[in-house]
C-alpha cells in the first residue's frame, strides 16, 4: 500500500542552450532521487526563444517530468533546484489532475537519452555556428 503522504507531482524545468544537456537530465534525476522521489516520466518539453534573457541566455530548454515524493521531502527538492546551476528556472505543482496512466504515457526518457548523446557529440559544430567568423581589420594588414 502506497505512503498516505506520498503526492504525484509535475516539474518543469528551464534549462540554458548552454547547458550541457546530458548533466542537467543527470542532476535533475540526481536531486529528485537523492530524497527517495520515483519518477514516473520524464521528456523534454520544448525549445524555443524566451521573453526575456536569463543568465545571459536567450533561448531555452522545457524539461517535463513527473515524480512521486513523501511530501515532507518537498522543501529539500526545491531547494535542491534552487542551487542547481544546472536548472535556470523550475515549476512544481501537483499532479492531482492527471492520472498514472496519463503521466506514464508522456513518458520519453529513450529519446532525452539519444538527444542527450546527439549533443555531447556536436558540441563543437554548435559552436562553429553561433560565433561569428573574423574579419582582418586595417590594423592586420598594417602589421605585414
Amino acid at each position: 500500500m502506497p505512503n498516505p503522504k506520498t503526492v504525484n507531482y509535475e516539474g518543469l524545468f528551464l534549462l540554458g542552450q548552454a547547458t550541457p544537456f546530458g548533466d542537467a537530465i543527470s542532476g535533475i534525476r540526481h536531486i529528485l532521487e537523492r530524497y527517495n522521489a520515483t519518477i514516473i516520466a520524464m521528456r523534454k518539453w520544448d525549445e524555443r526563444r524566451l521573453a526575456y534573457e536569463i543568465k545571459k541566455q536567450k533561448r531555452g530548454i522545457y524539461i517535463l517530468c513527473y515524480f512521486s515524493v513523501d511530501t515532507k521531502h518537498m522543501g529539500e527538492i526545491e531547494r535542491g533546484f534552487n542551487l542547481s546551476e544546472q536548472v535556470m528556472r523550475y515549476l512544481i505543482t501537483r499532479a492531482d489532475h492527471m492520472t498514472l496512466d496519463e503521466m506514464q504515457a508522456a513518458d520519453a526518457h529513450k529519446e532525452l537519452e539519444a538527444e542527450a548523446k546527439l549533443r555531447a557529440t556536436q558540441p563543437l559544430a554548435v559552436m562553429a555556428v553561433t560565433e561569428p567568423p573574423t574579419v582582418p581589420t586595417d590594423d592586420d594588414s598594417e602589421d605585414m
